[in-house]
């Protein structure tokens, strides 16, 4: 009998409970005080279970009504995600959105595009990695990912797409107890070679033998940003970083920024970008979100 029981009975039952009697029920149903009687009389045989007492002027839940009135709402609140999924579906809406973003990307405006994604598309799972260099374009290249927003990596392979989406400063920066921090002058390159300069790497193989913006034989190479900002904090050596991500440590003194005497009169400016196949471009979900993160990075 059970699986008999239909989501219009659900409803209303829900109603019945939400509006305090059957016919007020019947009237958010559009229905009669009579059909709305009549299906939940059918609903407590089919569930052999009371859900109301009606010897009051106005039915009251029963326990078991009041226990069975939270899975129903959550049954329902399933049904609508599903029906809603199926026509942004059936529209061209992704199934998915999958999207590899470089360490360097700001993630304030990375989170508040998410949070606006999460609103406008509630129904749309998404898959969200952080990466460096290669290791945000191979995802894309192999079909793993729609769409990588890369800036480590200034090469774009022939067979994606890209387009622009923001630009910040990078600085080069030390802990304020460092010997390069003592210095006066700007820094010559061979001060820069006789320290441990920190700097990202990935696993894949799109960068390997390569190096970018890599100006000392000392290196320490790492995977993560947030711990090369701490060891850079730590004093353990000298690197280049998003300026967004350090200002508050320039600010307070936590980091000391570097002038280099080769660097004077050329542009520092990181320039992030969105790739996608060229034969794949994003759907409805994935434009709205690049949309999103280009008016917030302007």
């Amino acid at each position: 009998m059970l699986d008999a029981v239909t989501l219009d009975q659900l409803r209303t039952f829900v109603a019945a409970a939400d509006e305090g009697s059957f016919s007020a029920a019947g009237r958010k149903l559009r229905r009669a005080q009579s059909v709305v009687s009549q299906s939940l009389a059918n609903l407590e045989n089919q569930l052999d279970t009371p859900l109301f007492e009606r010897t009051g002027r106005y039915p009251k839940l029963t326990p078991q009504g009041l226990a069975l009135l939270h899975d129903a709402r959550k049954v329902l609140e399933h049904m609508d995600g599903f029906k809603a999924r199926a026509k942004t579906l059936a529209a061209g809406l992704e199934p998915e959105l999958s999207i590899v973003v470089d360490v360097m990307f700001p993630m304030d405006v990375l989170t508040e595009a998410m949070g606006l994604f999460r609103c406008a598309f509630p129904y749309t799972p998404l898959r969200l990695y952080v990466e460096a260099l290669g290791a945000v374009i191979q995802p894309v290249q192999l079909g793993h990912c729609d769409i990588g927003i890369i800036g480590t990596l200034p090469i774009v392979p022939d067979e994606l797409s890209s387009e622009p989406l923001l630009a910040f400063h990078l600085v080069t920066v030390v802990s304020p107890s460092h010997p390069l921090a003592k210095l006066k002058k700007p820094v010559a390159m061979t001060d820069l070679a006789n320290h441990v300069q920190l700097v990202l790497t990935d696993r894949s193989t799109l960068t390997a033998g390569q190096s970018f913006g890599v100006f000392s034989p000392l290196t320490w190479k790492l995977a993560d940003l947030g711990a090369k900002h701490a060891f850079l904090k730590a004093g353990f050596g000298w690197g280049h970083m998003p300026l967004p991500m350090v200002e508050d440590d320039l600010a307070s003194g936590a980091l000391s920024r570097l002038r280099i005497k080769a660097f004077e009169t050329v542009d520092t400016t990181m320039h992030m970008r969105a790739v996608f196949r060229k034969n794949d471009p994003p759907g409805p979900a994935g434009r709205w979100f690049l949309e999103q993160l280009h008016r917030r990075g302007t």
